[in-house]
């Protein structure tokens, strides 16, 4: 009994040691991820965490985001409704199949095609809502902090469509970024207004294409917005790289724990000498 004792003991403060360790990691990722948030907001809308004017319509932004007048989106882009899935559908001569994104894809910052749906749909349907490259995909409903989050189509898939819940915006080349947007609805600015004028349920939200195409951005100019996007890109890069660093670690500790209760079990050290010994 003494010396299951000492075991339990001995587990019980590494353990709790490990565990403390795993908590600081954890508490900088959520860090991290806020630290990106803030830093992408700053960058493209510059003050809207330091000098918002609190005004109306947008009492999140400064008087002058990013040192110009906002611009609604549908002035400088066009939206391209999906395919509806419609099992009762005749078949037809033209059919053809494809595949096609669903919500579940679509993440802020990526595309999830781990799980990607085909459909079937007469050709001239399908042609209606192919996605093209530099496409912005943003999302009909989901968790309300998941609302509107927009993401860049670069043609992983050939000829894919998008379901009817996935609006696939289609910048003017010559005055809107696609990269530019997509970060734009990541910031402080896209989270507060399709937060603020999503259509809410207990457990859901949603939005749709006149309340997309009224989403007011800074447009300053193309050349602007492509340096805007390298300073994002290379502040995303560098908190990746702390990420990785950060899970890898998370990963370690939990390899540790498991790798001490086995040795401490199993008598393969002596728990009486063994604090901060390798037990790999």
């Amino acid at each position: 009994m003494d010396e299951q004792q000492r075991i339990a003991n001995f587990l019980e403060a590494e353990t709790a040691r490990i565990g403390l360790m795993t908590a600081a990691r954890e508490a900088q990722l959520a860090a991290l991820e806020e630290r990106v948030f803030a830093a992408v907001t700053e960058t493209l809308t510059p003050g809207s965490l330091s000098k918002p004017h609190g005004g109306f319509p947008h009492p999140w932004l400064p008087k002058t985001p990013g040192g110009s007048r906002l611009t609604r989106l549908g002035y400088v882009c066009r939206l391209q409704n999906g395919v509806t899935v419609d099992e009762n559908r005749a078949p037809t001569a033209s059919d053809v199949t494809r595949p096609y994104l669903r919500v579940a894809n679509v993440q802020a910052g990526h595309v999830a095609l781990g799980s990607v749906t085909e459909i079937t749909v007469p050709r001239n349907m399908a042609k209606r809502s192919t996605l093209c490259i530099g496409d912005v995909l943003m999302t009909e409903g989901g968790d309300l902090d998941k609302l509107g989050r927009g993401t860049v189509w670069r043609g992983e898939l050939p000829e894919c469509l998008h379901q009817n819940h996935v609006f696939a915006l289609r910048p003017e080349a010559d005055k809107l970024d696609p990269e530019y947007l997509a970060f734009m609805t990541q910031t402080l600015h896209g989270r507060c207004y399709f937060e603020s004028t999503g259509t809410k349920t207990t457990n859901l939200a949603s939005t749709n294409s006149s309340k997309i195409l009224s989403f007011p951005i800074p447009l300053p100019s193309l050349k602007r917005q492509h340096e805007l996007v390298g300073e994002v890109r290379a502040m995303q890069d560098a908190s990746q790289r702390t990420r990785r660093a950060l899970n890898r670690q998370l990963s370690l500790l939990g390899e540790r724990r498991q790798a001490l209760i086995t040795a401490a079990v199993t008598g393969q050290i002596d728990v009486t000498t063994a604090r901060g010994v390798d037990a790999t």
